[in-house]
């Protein structure tokens, strides 16, 4: 006989992402928080913990509760955070109904409106303005420097900045792999000004560390080690960035992933495809690249202009 009870197959499916599907474990925090969120809301409401008793009027009520959910601080949810929470219930559907279980259909359950959020990102004199902005003459400003120049260069996701390896990168090449979203793998390139100005940073350092961007303090790790406790958090890359944001007095509050939306910008802006520029940021589906449609509209526009025999 079959185990329906919710709680167990939450956790199968945590596990399920972990082993079938490899997906990182912040997302599988993040899926564990929201999916546990929904189980102690649902066994409350329905009185038990039988999965096939959600239905859409169940699923409606759910959508009320995060709506009108409040923390200890009187804080309510955003509604991207809602959005998120259903996200990871309708995944877990999906899994559940690839595995045979009759349970409530993933499709029937709409996501909720986004929020309209304008891309933040930086034109050429901004990201100047940011990358001048550390002082390079200490091995920390030389760090800066060059967290800032490859975060522009090569369209990083923080984590995966936080993850790179001295040993990983090639500077003949100028280029390195990572293994992005989902464990999908990639190839990305250094400029020539990010390749000095990290191929600087290195030359400084006196460590035989792995980690390509360290922290410094007072408490350091032995000389001898591999030095991965000394690795940056990325937090520590957000406050950098911020920190930079702050002294070169820009009016955009840039992070790094607004880096990465300018790295994507930058490529589109000066001719190239948003199919190349999909593969360089690792997006799984182009509609996650087209996002940038406002640069590609005006470059169409400039193409219609130039070939259309109308004009």
């Amino acid at each position: 006989m079959r185990n329906f009870a919710t709680d167990q197959l939450i956790l199968e499916f945590l596990e399920a992402m972990e082993v079938e599907r490899n997906n990182s474990r912040l997302t599988i925090r993040n899926y564990h928080h929201y999916l546990s969120r929904f189980l102690a809301w649902y066994v409350n409401m329905v009185g038990g913990n039988d999965i096939r008793e959600l239905d859409l009027d169940t699923v409606r009520r759910y959508r009320m509760y995060l709506s009108r959910f409040n923390d200890a601080h009187g804080k309510g949810l955003s509604l991207v955070t809602q959005s998120y929470h259903i996200i990871a219930l309708r995944s877990f559907l999906k899994w559940l109904v690839k595995n045979d279980y009759e349970v409530l259909s993933p499709e029937r359950i709409d996501l909720p409106k986004a929020e309209s959020k304008s891309l933040k990102f930086l034109n050429e004199g901004q990201v100047e303005r940011l990358m001048s902005a550390p002082l390079v003459g200490s091995e920390p400003g030389l760090r800066d420097r060059a967290i800032l120049e490859v975060l522009f260069s090569t369209g990083l996701r923080v984590s995966e900045l936080v993850g790179l390896n001295r040993d990983k990168i090639d500077f003949k090449t100028r280029e390195f792999g990572v293994i992005g979203k989902g464990g999908r793998a990639r190839v990305v390139f250094l400029s020539r000004r990010a390749a000095s100005w990290l191929e600087r940073y290195f030359n400084a350092r006196e460590d035989k560390w792995k980690p390509a961007f360290i922290r410094y303090s007072r408490h350091r790790a032995p000389e001898y080690g591999d030095g991965l406790e000394m690795r940056l958090t990325s937090r520590t890359i957000q406050r950098i960035v911020d920190k930079y944001r702050r002294i070169a007095k820009l009016p955009v509050e840039i992070t790094p992933h607004g880096l990465r939306h300018t790295f994507a910008t930058d490529l589109l802006s000066h001719g190239a495809g948003l199919r190349e520029v999909q593969e360089m940021l690792g997006h799984k589906n182009i509609a996650t690249t087209q996002i940038y449609t406002h640069v590609t509209n005006p470059q169409l526009k400039k193409v219609h202009e130039k070939y259309h025999s109308g004009n």
